[in-house]
């Protein structure tokens, strides 16, 4: 098992009280796997990426446990992170531009790196080479400062430094946002060409944008207000999603093929609760069709079938 999460509490501190942004979230991710994570703005899916490398200090570990290759990854201890950072588990950021020192060339930030973790850039440049070639990008981008590549370029540039040291973890957050169609479909490319590689055992792709998912992931994960709300093979989660907010979020989605007169879009209702002091039950029940008063109570996330987890009472019971 690459990825074991148990009950992960990860809290910021505001004048208002605690915004509970992640609130009790456990799944798996296994060896080989890529896992997508969906859902609105706020939902908490930025901060469960962070939470896993500890590249925040706003964030504080409330509660839970987390593991890697069946050893504790202490994300509470900045110390601890840090050994672990880049070698055990990486991260892509959102804007590939926040990765990068701008006055800097690419291969002196990609030497620190490596020398922070008590390896010479001359033993792992061959490498490098290669893993820039099958990004499609010239070794001469080592000379480079990042301002003089394009985002797409950047993006690339990103994901070779974030795997050189063979992590067991990778994370994305939102790697093809700011990315044209050719780049994007680029960059999702070669994420899946580096796990088929083995340069990264697992991946957790962090994403607004379902249809990128659907190219690259093997399974998806949606959460809603901090709360997990379905999990499932990611056919499974476009094709026949269980939980209602799933459901809605899938219906908001253009379908290929559809003419634009032909489109019925539907959005969803209302807005996400405030974390700062979120509403008893399950956290989607003010905008639910199915709620009931069994959803003051929060439903827990069970496997309904085999590889298919969901919080929902009406689904679970």
């Amino acid at each position: 098992m690459s990825l074991k999460v148990e009950d992960l509490k990860v809290y910021y501190a505001s004048l208002r009280g605690d915004v509970k942004a992640l609130d009790g979230v456990s799944f798996e991710v296994a060896d080989g796997e890529i896992m997508g994570v969906a859902g609105e703005s706020g939902c908490g899916k930025t901060t469960l990426g962070k939470s896993l490398i500890r590249l925040d200090s706003r964030m504080r570990h409330v509660g839970g446990a987390v593991e890697i290759d069946d050893r504790e990854l202490k994300i509470g201890d900045e110390n601890a992170m840090r050994k672990r950072r880049y070698k055990d588990v990486s991260l892509i950021p959102q804007y590939a531009m926040s990765a990068m020192n701008p006055t800097r060339k690419i291969g002196r930030m990609i030497a620190d790196l490596v020398g922070a973790h008590g390896k010479r850039f001359s033993e792992v440049k061959p490498e490098l080479v290669r893993r820039l070639r099958l990004v499609g990008l010239d070794p001469e981008v080592l000379d480079r400062y990042p301002i003089e590549l394009s985002g797409g370029m950047k993006q690339r540039v990103v994901l070779v430094m974030s795997t050189l040291l063979n992590p067991s973890l990778l994370i994305g957050d939102e790697v093809t946002s700011a990315l044209d169609v050719t780049s994007q479909k680029a960059v999702a490319r070669a994420l899946v060409e580096f796990r088929d590689a083995g340069f990264v055992t697992s991946m957790i792709i962090i994403t607004h944008d379902i249809s990128v998912l659907f190219q690259v992931a093997d399974t998806i994960m949606v959460m809603y207000a901090g709360h997990l709300a379905e999990k499932a093979p990611a056919r499974t989660i476009i094709e026949k999603p269980l939980h209602p907010y799933t459901q809605m979020l899938i219906g908001a989605l253009p379908k290929v093929g559809d003419r634009y007169g032909e489109q019925e879009l539907e959005g969803i209702a209302g807005r996400p609760p405030s974390l700062l002091n979120p509403p008893q039950g399950c956290r989607f029940r003010d905008r639910c069709p199915l709620a009931s008063a069994k959803c003051l109570e929060q439903p827990p996330f069970v496997e309904v079938a085999a590889g298919h987890q969901v919080a929902c009472w009406e689904v679970a019971s």
